[in-house]
């Protein structure tokens, strides 16, 4: 395989700013700016109806903002065509030519794009190798499975080796044991052709496991940039600690503030340390959150920070959830991996206390 046909010469660095979209009334995209840096995959995460199928098709040129601008290395590309814009996507239903073979379906945008036999066939060639599907050439698409042809559209969306590459929950139709194989295909691929990706999906998991960066959007607007650790490890609000996972969220009084660190006392009179967000100056009451995985049940102890009684236990094979009613009657969650002795130590009803380390609380801006 050839780099030059594989590789991109640099994936291309997107700048969104003060994007509006309305449609009649509606507002789909409330005043987002983005800067989506060269060759990195970037993950448009949130619930539907978040605005970020939207976004992504105002990337692509198929929606036009109502205000602002798109740039791709520098230009304004926010009034181009959809064909004027070096951009390609992959669609959720991949869209494929069912009557056209899979050298046929990979081949088909640089035909339209006039280009001589023997460089679409060497292209196609390469793409195949790229995903996997050497020999698979002659089949009709319709012989593949599910994977096999996801793989396919990726082929052809990368052939005319674009700067951008939009995905709109590409893996949305597939199983889940399929779909985390092809999201460490997609990985694959992003990092041996160099091109940017740009990723939407409501599924935390996916944005975690594939992202370099993840924004986190809710009604229309971008409520965090960051890398996965970031997101999932140091929210800025309550949607986002909410939408990324379980979380615990705790009533505390900042007693406190040293740098980047604060000392909040929570209702059970302990005081702990904790982070909070580079645009807060915490102060007064505050929310804190705290990952399950990230507390330490046991028999109650003077070292508890929290106390409560267990409600209910939940075996899910690889750990075990233990849901605690604390003593101010706030819900509480622990995770805890699970050994082989087959008995996690504790019993529903039982009195427990709760420890943490000292780097796992987190102040919430709002």
């Amino acid at each position: 395989m050839t780099e030059t046909r594989t590789t991109a010469a640099h994936g291309g660095a997107i700048g969104m700013h003060g994007i509006k979209k309305w449609f009649g009334n509606f507002q789909a995209v409330d005043d987002v700016t983005l800067d989506i840096r060269s060759n990195e995959f970037f993950t448009l995460l949130g619930p539907s109806g978040c605005g970020k199928t939207t976004l992504l098709r105002m990337i692509a040129g198929f929606e036009l903002p109502t205000e602002g601008q798109i740039l791709l290395d520098g230009v304004d590309i926010s009034s181009l065509l959809p064909n004027q814009r070096p951009v390609n996507t992959v669609f959720q239903n991949y869209a494929l030519f069912p009557h056209l073979t899979v050298a046929e379906n990979i081949g088909f945008g640089l035909k339209m794009l006039g280009k001589p036999r023997a460089e679409v066939d060497g292209v196609v060639k390469d793409m195949l190798k790229l995903v996997h599907l050497d020999g698979r050439g002659d089949n009709p698409v319709t012989q593949l499975s599910g994977g096999q042809q996801q793989r396919v559209a990726l082929a052809r969306a990368l052939a005319p080796r674009p700067k951008v590459l939009l995905l709109d929950e590409p893996l949305s139709a597939l199983d889940l044991k399929l779909r985390k194989s092809m999201q460490m295909e997609l990985k694959r691929l992003q990092t041996e052709t160099g091109i940017t990706f740009v990723f939407v999906t409501h599924d935390q998991e996916e944005a975690l496991t594939m992202s370099d960066r993840i924004a986190v959007m809710s009604t229309g607007t971008v409520r965090q940039v960051g890398s996965p650790w970031d997101i999932y490890d140091r929210p800025a609000e309550r949607f986002v600690a909410d939408f990324i996972g379980e979380t615990n969220f705790l009533s505390a009084d900042v007693v406190a503030v040293s740098g980047d660190r604060a000392r909040v006392r929570l209702s059970s009179g302990a005081e702990i340390p904790a982070t909070f967000p580079v645009d807060v100056t915490p102060g007064g009451k505050v929310t804190v959150v705290v990952r399950p995985e990230h507390a330490q049940v046991g028999p109650p102890s003077p070292a508890s920070v929290l106390r409560g009684i267990i409600q209910e236990i939940v075996y899910l094979g690889t750990d075990t959830h233990f849901h605690i009613r604390l003593e101010d009657d706030t819900a509480f969650t622990v995770r805890q991996q699970n050994a082989r002795s087959g008995s996690c130590g504790f019993t529903k009803d039982e009195a427990v206390g709760i420890s943490l380390s000292d780097d796992v609380a987190q102040i919430l801006r709002d």
